[in-house]
């Protein structure tokens, strides 16, 4: 048996109207300086204290939060005492706000204990929400949260279906001035959640049919937007696809691509979807033995027309590998500027911190260590799989 949820979801323009119409006498945004800067906080926090709330902002969110960064924000959460948690911003921040809203309520809970064999007892003190201002990392609609182990050099892969949103707001507003390597670094990982989400061994009819649907709309618009943040269809379309595109694979899983990015963006300090993109190429190469015709489904999905599976799979790595040159993503390790001297001293750790992700479990073709190795070797520097 396995469950299909989701948050509440409002989507499309003046999205964010529906916040004056909260219950509640305080709220706590969990942002960052940036963030606030653009002049969000203000815009929310207006609304928040037109439904008569009281607003208290910790604005401090790092990059790939760490720990510390969590458990500092926690700290204010708690002084706060709020009803509502909102994080408000990218990946990191709505991670962040899951994350502390967990230590809010359960200050007894190590946060390696998070996990789906684990009840926590949520909404007790407070309700969630998330309001994502990029397009691509879908955590609006999942129940999943990564947090960075500074010391270990290791991410967190934490979740509960307790910590779905009560409440995501998808408003097409909020990405207008996004830099653009930050909406690709962003964009692109919703391509590769899609991706991984409809060959994964955890895959259903339901993750599916939003799997399909977020390439889809991944590939129609997502040059659209990245060249025109003024093009409001395909604005609007794009940050529906990403948030599509965490409902599916918060009902059901990804695979190894996003556990080498989890290893190598831990280990490295590169950003989540940059992390996440550089090794999606691979892994369909690496995955087409189990996944051929899964891989040619969404090839066909997005207009490519091919004779063989084999071709199929063929063009579509090249249309990613087109795409992804054509907003600025890298498609070696080397391209990073990142020494091979260097990559060939951490590849044990890569390998070990992959291995131990639940994503790879789940990918259609599970690697061994040996193959992790391998395939983390092989996009240093753009080899195609052979093995």
């Amino acid at each position: 048996m396995w469950w299909f949820q989701s948050p509440k979801i409002a989507f499309g323009e003046d999205a964010l109207e529906v916040l004056k119409d909260l219950e509640g006498k305080k709220a706590f945004i969990v942002t960052d300086n940036t963030i606030r800067s653009l002049g969000y906080v203000d815009i929310v926090s207006n609304y928040l204290k037109e439904a008569g709330m009281d607003v208290g902002v910790f604005d401090g969110v790092e990059s790939e939060p760490s720990t510390e960064n969590v458990m500092e924000g926690a700290k204010l959460v708690r002084e706060s005492a709020p009803d509502w948690i909102i994080g408000l911003g990218g990946g990191s921040c709505m991670d962040a706000a899951k994350v502390m809203w967990v230590l809010y309520e359960r200050p007894d809970i190590k946060l390696e204990d998070v996990s789906p064999l684990v009840e926590l007892g949520l909404r007790k003190k407070a309700r969630l929400i998330c309001i994502p201002t990029t397009s691509g990392t879908g955590s609006e609609a999942s129940w999943a949260a990564v947090i960075t182990d500074k010391k270990e050099l290791f991410k967190m892969e934490l979740a509960s279906r307790e910590l779905y949103p009560d409440l995501s707001i998808v408003d097409p507003k909020l990405p207008v001035g996004v830099p653009k390597k930050v909406a690709a670094d962003t964009g692109i990982d919703a391509l590769v959640t899609a991706v991984e989400t409809y060959v994964n061994q955890w895959r259903n009819d339901f993750s599916d049919a939003l799997a399909i649907k977020g390439a889809q709309l991944f590939f129609k618009y997502f040059l659209r937007a990245y060249e025109n943040e003024n093009d409001k269809e395909a604005r609007e379309k794009i940050h529906n696809a990403s948030t599509i595109a965490g409902l599916a694979f918060s009902n059901s899983q990804v695979g190894v691509a996003h556990a080498m990015g989890h290893s190598f963006g831990a280990v490295f300090k590169i950003p989540h979807g940059r992390a996440t993109a550089v090794f999606l190429p691979y892994s369909i190469e690496f995955g087409v033995k189990e996944a051929g015709e899964r891989y040619a489904e969404i090839a066909k999905a997005i207009g490519i027309e091919a004779e063989s599976v084999e071709a199929a799979v063929k063009k579509l790595v090249d249309a990613i590998r087109d795409l992804m040159e054509k907003i600025g993503e890298p498609l070696t390790v080397k391209e990073m500027g990142i020494k091979w001297e260097d990559y060939r001293q951490k590849l044990d750790e890569l390998v070990a911190k992959a291995e131990m992700s639940t994503c790879n479990f789940v990918n259609p073709r599970v690697a061994s260590s040996e193959e992790l190795k391998k395939l983390f070797t092989y996009a240093f520097d753009g080899r195609t799989i052979d093995f």
